[in-house]
């Protein structure tokens, strides 16, 4: 009996040698067959075969622990890997591959909401070794992602097209057929924005799979989904900042081109000042155009001419000059076969006009030169035919006109040109903008030139308004002179708007764009042929001003009532306010009072004779109700910031 206990011994020693070398299974068996040739039988058999199976046990936990090691340790390099920035479409590669090899599989993909469609799209698949997964598209609520989406939990099934818990999609299943798929599991992608795709491994065998194979792909697809959110945002983060790259470079070019055209401007009038003959600023107009130039005189006689002229071509360009006329529109136009004309104007006179040969489409750069250069010869016939008063006349459109333009011209230069004109833009001016019905008539633009100058002031046109720039502070009646002495030309009296007073050169732009909105909100309200400021139109002015007066349209409405007040400490204010605050009603305005309803009217007819007779009519009342309440909000913030003031004397005591 020693014997064979010692040989039971010793099959016990030989299994737990196995387990600590993590020997096969099998040979676990060969033990206990050893010890069975050996003689060892009864209990001491049954606990040798217990023994074995406990280590089997054990050397089955140890694996699993071993496998959920490396699972985790693939996970955490899955984690570092997609912590570096990628694209979308990487993020998505990795996702697949590393959820296929996570738990080895033949196949995985991710299916993700299809773009502008209902429905799924399958994406980045990883292992397939078919074609047909191109554009494959699920319908919504099919396959196996619909219901994991609908649980929001993971599923699997062992054989995915014997399966009918689940509604099957017919391009899917036939993929999956051909792909010879049977296992599939599904997970959902999870995002911070909530689950809107699925994770999908899939096997060519029918298999189950593990709480812990379902466990580390789910945990996979949590990290997958921070890192295709993060991999979504920047993806449109580089997309705005291409588009913000793109917008950069054209500003860049466009200013670059401002510039150029500025400085190209800016030659040609240098040349033009300098008495230059009009051949040479041809001669530089053809280069700074690369186009044939010609330019004409009033009656449609060559002056000059530059570039590829034959003498045909010359023949063509004086008959489409006579054949058009003189134009009077500043802006290019075209006569044909590719030829522009400008006319040469000063101070409302027709000098000429300027002819480039400069093909059917005109680029806004080479338009803008072209007019810069009709400027300059302008200048130039102007100083050749002794016109002092011409030339002064162009000076003061150029002036106004660069004014107006969006791309400032330096301070100091402006204020010196128009201090060689008498003209100081750091003192009161307004901007007055007469409009005709159709295009302004000549004459009109002469008259308006002569009034400007006569005044001291700045005259030119601009997007077809007749814009001047006067001194003084009251645009209102600056718009009625002007309009007085334009309606006294034939035809209808123009539509004429005032804004201002500006006393900077770059605030002239903005009275500019405030005139020009008054002037539309007469024609809208119409208005037409009538003239007015934003300072006459009341509240809508404080709509149409680019700096809301809130103290001066106040005054102008109820300044009187508040003098009166003020200086005789009456209660006629208040009586407004309780009056309006009643439906217009004086015997609801007595009771809220607490006086006698005499006491209102004698009150309101005190009212009448401080503001006018009219002030009950609709639209004076609907100014009246503004002011008081424009008025209120006034005291009620001077009276909040009176008390720490009175606070901070007492303690100063």
């Amino acid at each position: 009996m020693s014997q064979k206990k010692d040989e039971a011994v010793a099959a016990v020693l030989a299994l737990l040698d196995l387990l600590a070398g993590e020997g096969p299974a099998s040979r676990f068996e060969a033990a206990v067959e050893e010890a069975r040739r050996q003689g060892v039988t009864g209990a001491d058999l049954r606990m040798v075969e217990q023994i074995k199976r406990l280590a089997l046990g054990i050397q089955a936990r140890l694996e699993r622990r071993q496998q959920w090691s490396a699972a985790l340790a693939t996970l955490v390099d899955t984690a570092s890997d997609l912590g570096s920035p990628h694209t979308v479409e990487d993020t998505l590669k990795i996702i697949t591959r590393r959820a296929r090899l996570l738990v080895g599989t033949d196949v995985s993909w991710v299916t993700l909401p299809a773009e502008g469609d209902d429905g799924f799209r399958l994406h980045s698949l990883d292992g397939h070794v078919t074609m047909l997964n191109a554009r494959l598209r699920l319908p919504e609520g099919a396959g196996l992602a619909a219901a994991v989406l609908a649980h929001r939990a993971p599923l699997w099934t062992p054989d995915y097209l014997t399966d009918d818990s689940f509604r099957h999609a017919g391009e899917l299943d036939q993929w999956i057929s051909a792909e010879g798929l049977h296992a599939v599991l599904a997970v959902p992608l999870s995002r911070a924005a909530g689950t809107e795709g699925t994770l999908h491994v899939a096997d060519r065998s029918v298999r189950h799979f593990s709480a812990d194979e379902t466990a580390l792909v789910n945990m996979l697809a949590e990290i997958g989904g921070v890192a295709l959110d993060r991999a979504l945002h920047l993806d449109e983060t580089r997309g705005e900042m291409s588009e913000l790259r793109d917008r950069v470079w054209q500003a860049e070019a466009e200013l670059a081109g401002a510039r150029g055209l500025f400085a190209a401007q800016e030659a040609l009038l240098d040349l033009a000042l300098g008495g230059c003959d009009p051949q040479q600023l041809v001669e530089e107009c053809r280069l700074r155009l690369d186009a044939p130039v010609l330019l004409c005189g009033a009656h449609g006689a060559v002056i000059a001419a530059a570039g590829d002229l034959s003498g045909r071509s010359r023949e063509e360009f004086t008959r489409a000059a006579k054949e058009a006329g003189t134009p009077w529109d500043p802006s290019p136009s075209l006569l044909g076969d590719g030829i522009w004309a400008v006319p040469v104007l000063a101070g409302g006179h027709q000098l000429g006009a300027l002819y480039v040969q400069a093909g059917p489409v005109l680029g806004d750069g080479t338009a803008e030169l072209l007019r810069g250069a009709a400027r300059a010869a302008a200048v130039l016939l102007s100083v050749e035919g002794g016109g002092g008063t011409v030339v002064e006349g162009q000076v003061r459109d150029e002036l106004l006109a660069d004014l107006l333009i969006s791309v400032p011209r330096p301070r100091d230069l402006l204020e010196r040109r128009a201090r060689r004109l008498g003209i100081g833009l750091d003192q009161p001016h307004v901007v007055v903008i007469a409009r005709f019905e159709g295009e302004a008539q000549p004459h009109a633009v002469t008259r308006a030139s002569s009034c400007a100058r006569r005044m001291n002031g700045l005259q030119t046109t601009h997007e077809g308004d007749i814009v001047l720039l006067l001194p003084g502070t009251d645009p209102g009646a600056a718009a009625r002179t002007v309009h007085d002495e334009l309606s006294s030309l034939p035809g209808r009296p123009p539509t004429v708007s005032g804004s201002g007073p500006v006393s900077d050169p770059g605030a002239v732009l903005h009275g500019y764009r405030e005139a020009a909105r008054c002037l539309d909100a007469m024609t809208a309200l119409g208005a037409v042929g009538t003239s007015a400021s934003t300072h006459d139109m009341g509240f809508v002015g404080l709509l149409l001003s680019d700096q809301v007066d809130a103290e001066r349209f106040i005054q102008s409405t109820i300044g009187a009532v508040l003098d009166y007040d003020e200086q005789r400490l009456t209660e006629l204010i208040r009586t407004l306010h309780a009056y309006f605050d009643t439906g217009g009603s004086p015997t609801y305005a007595a009771e809220r009072l607490h006086v006698h309803p005499n006491t209102v009217a004698r009150r309101l007819e005190r009212i009448g004779d401080l503001i006018g007779s009219d002030w009950q009519r609709p639209e004076r009342a609907l100014e009246i109700q503004l002011a008081l309440r424009m008025s209120r909000i006034r005291r009620v913030l001077r009276e909040r910031e009176e008390p720490a003031g009175d606070t901070a004397r007492a303690q100063d005591a």
